[in-house]
């Protein structure tokens, strides 16, 4: 485990206030994957000199070989600064936009991240995106600025240059994030104009509503990354070093006599130092004059890089590494790849872990800091509010602010991942060295055994020999011990990615399953109000308990057992196999809601077929792809009716590593693929006004292309059962005539689509109420969640108005698609009454808590 002991771990696990969860986000080749290499290095687990090119946390065989990085991995370090022992859960993500739902794993179990940025690309799609899923999580960030070697060596940049290209870059991270919070505004603003009028305030009149104002009254200055604000680093780590302004500013308050808030203030932005009066002026640029970063920092980068690396100044390096009062080893400084030695000279005078660990450790919040805003919207699924939750879960929001480990704290975990380990890489089957009694003993063992063989191969070689006739041949048949299929398939075990919010997770501990329908007020009614995971448990939907066998310190390539863990952690635990597939609540307490899903910014669109090349071997296909299934968060799993077995993936490149994970190590035989599909939908939209060359269409030439369309002969087998008359109606008849669909497709208006993707959420409960009460169950139902229902049903039947829409709300027959989409199938089959979506607005009956029951 390098220079930090297990012992001192555990000891730093204890104290939540000096804990950072951290992962590192970035567009794929950024750079992430060698920063984390540099602050494993710093810890000493590996050689400073193999950090970049070691991909420490970059486990996985076919990693190594493409160079990125396909699964989030954690590791715990320790840094030390001042009289403060800081303990460190780093997990590296991937930036390809194929493995994105691994970042969204990543991100559910941290409090911060490191936000990586090439000071060359700038911000690019994936930046956009990881920085959007930080938002979303409400975690805070802070930023790197990496591969600033790359404005020296390849763009030729000079050092003012370079500076006005950093302030770019720092602009368009900082655009990103202000487009998030201000669509965060307005949404709060409309919600809280949209409940004035629901409470019947008059906004009419002389009032004048500013969008504006919202944004004004918003606090938005600890939002933005400024390097005075100490939340920006710029690294090369490649080449070992990073700096944030603090570090010059201390250096030079010292040298200059100028205070070091002074310096901190005017380090970045339009100042330079006044020769004459010694003094830091404003207006560096209307003046020509070089601003104070580039002066008193870029420049002594540029000029370190231009004797070591450009003209390879022996004399003036040996000044330099005087100056800065470093040493730099002989084999260094005569080594032919110059490289060599600038890594050794800038990885003592700015080493990039010091700087990005020490704003990690001062910038990005404990455990303890966890926002109450985060906790209600992590307890808050889907159209169920935090207020709307039983009084005993709403309690529970002060476990989460506490983050206690107490014997009275509830146990509260999430994990956000299930990943397979080769079960000789567990700790309980890692060989571990023997001491020199156990070497004795050993020796003496063997030395026993080869006395024994000896004995008796002597006493068989002389009864053959009584037996056998001159000139016969002897033949020695040794069987191996056959070992059953079921041994040899255990070659993977899984393990929970997951984080402890509150309470102390023991070994050996059971605990409850919530799963993601799981309702606290229903398990808090059928169950014992002391009832513990221990008991009996009679049958709660959505509801079993799991033992969790074994608690694992993650350590990248590495596990660590322990025998408990306190609150506010990331660990690793053995055992869920059975109880979880992907994502999971795992709670002590019967009032825990089921956390809400994970937010996914890219859907499994790629689908292949898979088949077995022996048929014998499909048992050993079905057992593959459902192991494969548990251990991505992305893949999906599909079973057609045909029988046909899908695997959907969200790329070419996780569709790779999906198949061979499927033949190497879930599956182990020999498997066909199809071609990919992906799958391809159409809409409907009203005919173009303009052409191509943006010319109005004339009213002949519009009539002549929906004539054309409607006239181009049907070669298709189905053209004599399908009919298409000139309104657009679509009739089909089933191959043996018994049967007749007829359907017309018309947009709807933009306004009606806006508002069903606005109300997924809402609509999919709307579903699963109305699936309920066919089923004949009777429903408890929030109060809020049927106005909710009746408020959409109210506003689509505002928006649908006029002929062709006539009374369409009520004939609504489903929404789609996955019946909860933005399109609506609505029933004009002639005395065809079918019972309405929205059946649940009727036969209400209050219950004494407040809440409805349906019937």
């Amino acid at each position: 485990m390098g220079a930090t002991s297990l012992d001192e771990i555990k000891a730093l696990q204890r104290n939540p206030a000096n804990i950072r969860n951290l992962c590192i986000l970035a567009h794929v080749d950024h750079g992430k994957t060698t920063l984390a290499d540099c602050l494993v290095a710093s810890d000493g687990i590996i050689s400073s000199r193999l950090a970049g090119k070691l991909r420490y946390l970059d486990s996985r065989e076919d990693e190594q070989i493409r160079g990125i990085t396909m699964k989030s991995s954690a590791i715990s370090l320790h840094y030390s600064t001042g009289d403060q022992e800081y303990l460190l859960n780093l997990i590296d993500s991937p930036g390809h936009v194929d493995f994105s739902s691994e970042v969204s794993t990543a991100v559910r179990l941290c409090d911060g991240a490191i936000i990586v940025v090439d000071a060359v690309e700038g911000v690019c799609p994936q930046t956009q995106v990881v920085l959007r899923q930080a938002w979303l999580e409400n975690i805070r960030p802070v930023l790197v600025i990496n591969k600033m070697d790359r404005l020296i060596i390849e763009l030729k940049l000079t050092s003012l240059e370079a500076y006005t290209h950093l302030q770019k870059i720092l602009e368009q991270v900082n655009a990103v994030t202000g487009a998030l919070f201000t669509s965060k505004v307005l949404e709060e603003r409309a919600e809280k104009v949209k409940e004035e009028v629901d409470r019947g305030k008059d906004l009419s009149g002389d009032q004048v509503y500013d969008w504006s104002t919202g944004l004004e009254e918003a606090d938005d200055s600890h939002l933005y990354f400024s390097p005075d604000q100490g939340n920006v680093v710029f690294a090369s780590a490649i080449d070992g070093w990073g700096f944030s302004i603090q570090h010059f500013a201390c250096i030079y308050s010292q040298r200059m006599g100028i205070r070091s808030e002074v310096l901190l203030k005017t380090l970045w932005g339009d100042f330079y130092l006044n020769a004459k009066t010694k003094r830091i002026m404003k207006g560096a640029q209307a003046k020509g004059k070089k601003p104070l970063f580039v002066q008193l920092v870029l420049d002594n980068i540029w000029t370190l890089y231009d004797a070591v690396v450009a003209r390879r100044d022996e004399e003036k390096v040996k000044k330099v590494v005087t100056s800065l009062g470093i040493t730099v080893m002989t084999r260094d400084l005569r080594h032919s790849d110059p490289k060599v030695l600038l890594h050794a000279i800038c990885s003592q005078w700015l080493p990039v872990s010091r700087a990005v660990l020490s704003m990690v450790c001062e910038k990005l919040p404990s455990p303890l800091e966890m926002t109450a805003e985060r906790v209600e919207k992590l307890m808050s699924i889907g159209t169920r509010r935090f207020d709307s939750l039983p009084e005993k879960t709403q309690e529970l929001k002060t476990a989460f602010l506490q983050c206690s480990s107490g014997t009275n704290a509830p146990v509260i975990i999430f994990v956000s991942k299930m990943f397979a380990v080769d079960t000789k890489a567990l700790p309980q089957n890692r060989h571990r060295p023997l001491n020199l009694e156990e070497i004795a003993q050993r020796r003496e063992v063997a030395r026993q055994r080869h006395a024994e063989k000896m004995t008796a191969g002597s006493l068989e070689g002389a009864l053959l020999s009584d037996r056998t006739p001159a000139g016969a041949k002897t033949i020695s048949l040794t069987l191996k011990d056959s070992k059953p299929e079921e041994e040899e398939e255990l070659k993977e075990v899984f393990i929970a990615f997951a984080r402890i919010y509150s309470g102390m997770v023991k070994k050996g501990q059971r605990v409850f399953v919530l799963g993601p329908k799981y309702d606290p007020a229903q398990g808090l009614s059928l169950l014992p109000e002391r009832c513990s995971a221990f008991d009996c448990v009679p049958e709660v939907p959505h509801l079993s308990c799991c033992t969790m066998e074994n608690l694992y310190l993650l350590m990248g390539r590495e596990l660590e057992e322990l025998e408990e863990i306190p609150a506010g952690n990331v660990l690793g635990i053995g055992g869920l196999e059975e109880c979880v597939l992907k994502t999971a609540t795992l709670s002590a307490s019967l009032a825990c809601p089921p956390f809400s899903p994970l937010n996914f910014e890219a859907a499994p669109i790629v689908r292949v077929a898979v088949e077995p090349k022996h048929p014998n071997d499909m048992p050993k296909l079905v057992r593959g792809m459902r192991l494969l299934n548990q251990a991505d968060p992305c893949a999906q799993v599909l079973i057609q009716e045909t029988g046909e077995h899908v695997l959907v993936t969200a790329g070419e490149v996780h569709l790779q590593r999906c198949l061979d994970d499927l033949r190497e190590r879930f599956a182990n035989i020999q498997i066909s693929v199809s071609k990919p599909i992906i799958p391809f939908r159409e809409t409907v939209v009203r005919p173009p006004k303009v052409d191509m060359v943006n010319e109005e269409l004339s009213k002949q030439q519009k009539v002549a292309v929906i004539h054309q369309v409607r006239e181009e002969p049907s070669h298709d087998r189905s053209s004599e059962s399908q009919h298409v008359d000139p309104d657009g109606l679509v009739t089909l008849t089933t191959p043996n005539r018994l049967s007749t669909v007829c359907v017309r497709a018309i947009p709807l208006p933009q306004e009606v689509t806006v508002l069903l993707e606005k109300s997924s959420e809402l609509i999919r409960t709307l579903e699963l109420i109305n699936l309920s009460l066919r089923e004949g169950k009777t429903m408890d139902i929030n109060l809020r969640t049927l106005e909710a229902i009746a408020e959409l049903k109210q506003h689509l039947e505002i928006l649908l108005q006029g002929r062709k829409w006539r009374n369409a709300v009520e004939r609504i027959w489903a929404f789609g698609p996955r019946r909860y989409g933005p399109n609506i199938l609505l029933n004009s089959i002639k005395d065809y009454n079918r019972v309405s979506v929205w059946q649940c607005l009727k036969g209400r009956h209050r219950t004494p808590d407040g809440s409805l029951l349906l019937c």
